[in-house]
């Protein structure tokens, strides 16, 4: 496999955007927004960089009002970034954007969360369960207790309490999207945990939908391959950072504004019938959907 970017290792999660070599692309110059969400209130979870910063910003050109969760002390600086960059991108008659420090694996937490989102814009469109971490293990034995809960915690049980209070704040035509992972289909041998809840977010996605059809609230989500992200090189060694994305067709990995536009489909009417759905940006992985 060829190298792909230069080595780097971050020591502890989250990872830090500002400081990666290179820094991930969220903007795409060529995006045409075409006001496909314009009115409506999201909340991004894990909003200050990766994919996240690039649904965030996606969705400020499209007209979103964006509020986004971020890890108080490890991601400030990107939080910092990427409110101000969503303050630049939003159109006149969106509301200025609000970035919220938390810890999402807890359902006070979450609470709090719609809470504030809900104080300041009073209702909730477009919730995005986005928000993640992932530890390599040589073997199932390596996981213990409070490591599997740490995962569980951000990775799935987030999305059950934010769902659950978001709810309360969604009307007919809203809709939720969250992030599962190419993992979920494919496997992979060093990220059991995480590979875990990925699978159990694309079973959440499949049951949620035809729970709230009736309601006409939409779920649908996202498997990304590799994507450059902050959690990259805040999970892996120098070597396979270097090597990261070489193993897909296109030999390559994606980058974050590659994979917002469909957070934007699947947001917006254009995508009016789809729920309980995946789609797979992955370059060029072949999963059984």
């Amino acid at each position: 496999m060829a190298q792909q970017f230069p080595p780097q290792r971050q020591e502890r999660q989250p990872g830090k955007e500002h400081v990666m070599d290179p820094t991930p692309q969220f903007i795409n110059p060529n995006y045409k927004p075409a006001d496909k969400l314009r009115g409506k209130v999201a909340l991004v979870t894990g909003g200050d960089s990766g994919i996240g910063r690039a649904v965030c910003y996606c969705y400020a050109k499209e007209g979103a009002t964006i509020a986004f969760t971020y890890v108080k002390g490890q991601e400030d600086k990107d939080a910092a970034d990427t409110l101000k960059m969503i303050k630049q991108a939003k159109v006149k008659d969106s509301q200025d954007p609000i970035a919220i420090p938390t810890d999402l694996g807890y359902d006070n937490n979450c609470k709090s969360v719609v809470d504030e989102v809900v104080g300041r814009y009073g209702r909730i469109d477009i919730l995005i369960n986005n928000a993640a971490e992932q530890y390599q293990s040589r073997s199932v034995e390596e996981i213990d207790e409070n490591w599997l809960d740490r995962v569980f915690r951000t990775n799935i049980y987030s999305h059950f309490f934010l769902t659950r209070h978001a709810l309360k704040h969604m009307k007919e035509g809203s809709s939720i999207i969250c992030t599962t992972s190419v993992n979920a289909y494919k496997g992979n041998t060093t990220l059991l945990d995480y590979t875990s809840t990925k699978g159990a977010i694309v079973s959440f996605i499949r049951a949620l939908a035809l729970q709230l059809a009736p309601k006409n609230i939409r779920v649908n989500g996202i498997a990304p391959g590799p994507v450059w992200t902050p959690l990259i090189p805040a999970s892996f060694q120098e070597e396979k950072t270097s090597k990261f994305g070489s193993e897909c067709p296109m030999n390559r990995a994606g980058q974050p504004c590659e994979i917002a536009p469909s957070f934007v489909f699947l947001a917006c009417e254009d995508s009016s019938y789809y729920t309980g759905q995946v789609l797979h940006p992955n370059g060029g992985m072949i999963v059984n959907a």
